[in-house]
């Protein structure tokens, strides 16, 4: 994974120890166990997000006290690491993650075979996306459990939705640096997963502030799903454009439409096809006009529109 965003690849302790530095905060990076480390960093950063893959090669300790700017969710790929925080002792491994927070000190041990997904949140930004959700000013700064049990639902949510990012990041789904609506919705959705399926001390707020699908919210993605019908849409990026949460907006659509989000954004995009269609006067084909309405399987899209009209898309008049 990200691996066309390499930033390094050093057998050199101090260079491995800078390069990290410069993306994360100042830390000590001791060589515990082999003659030398492997350092392999993959990182993409967006506005207020950064993505990353890093190895060591080697059983290392690290010890970067309080991270400060960001929270930091770490998902080990393969390999263990012994994770002190907040008073905890965690040992990470591909079942078990940690996420880390800003104002609290840190001592990690890697094994060398260890190799990390990162999720690093700045936390102005995650601490202003948990105050919008709750309604209110914060009491204080989140503090989030540090131990990420990725067997639950919540913790699968939250690895799913790392490895999403990656591969958005990965495929030029979303690119890096910019602020457009696609990097900006995965942002969100990255605070609001963190929020909502990782136990912290506004758990409670969130719980009692999260509120039900209001006609707005439904106007909202409505709105949403007209205006970007054409892009590659989840249901993720059409919650986060309303407001709520995935599952609420679910409910909301099938109650009041009686459809999913999904299968309304399906069916606008069949609606504005066969409008493109019946009216084609520059002759447009029609694995163009599919591609137009966003669609990127033009069989998908032969047997979508011949399910809802009745008649394959090369026979409308």
């Amino acid at each position: 994974m990200l691996r066309r965003f390499n930033v390094l690849h050093s057998p050199d302790l101090d260079e491995a120890r800078a390069a990290v530095a410069r993306r994360y905060c100042d830390h000590r990076l001791d060589l515990v166990s082999g003659r030398r480390i492997d350092v392999v960093h993959n990182h993409v950063r967006g506005g207020r997000v950064s993505v990353n893959v890093l190895g060591y090669g080697a059983e290392v300790a690290i010890n970067p006290g309080e991270l400060r700017a960001f929270y930091l969710l770490q998902l080990p790929l393969q390999g263990a690491a012994r994770i002190a925080h907040r008073g905890e002792e965690i040992d990470a491994n591909p079942f078990c993650g940690t996420l880390l927070n800003p104002d609290r000190p840190t001592r990690m041990v890697w094994a060398d075979a260890c190799r990390k997904l990162m999720v690093q949140i700045d936390a102005a930004y995650l601490n202003r996306v948990a105050a919008e959700e709750i309604g209110a000013a914060l009491p204080g700064r989140v503090r989030f459990d540090p131990k990420v049990p990725l067997a639950g639902d919540p913790g699968r949510r939250i690895r799913a939705l790392s490895l999403f990012a990656a591969r958005a990041f990965d495929t030029g789904r979303v690119s890096p640096g910019g602020q457009d609506l696609a990097l900006m919705s995965l942002e969100r959705q990255l605070a609001l997963s963190f929020l909502r399926d990782q136990p912290s001390n506004v758990s409670h707020l969130l719980a009692a502030a999260r509120p039900g699908c209001s006609e707005a919210h439904l106007k909202r993605a409505v709105a949403f799903i007209h205006d970007q019908a054409h892009e590659n849409l989840g249901l993720e990026d059409i919650a986060a454009a309303a407001g709520v949460h995935p599952r609420t907006l679910q409910t909301a659509f099938r109650k009041s439409l009686g459809v999913t989000p999904i299968q309304f954004l399906r069916d606008v995009r069949l609606d504005r096809a066969r409008f493109h269609l019946m009216r084609r006067h520059n002759r447009a084909s029609v694995s163009e006009i599919a591609y137009d309405c966003g669609y990127s399987h033009l069989g998908r899209f032969s047997r979508d529109f011949k399910t809802r009209f009745g008649h394959a898309p090369s026979q409308t008049a």
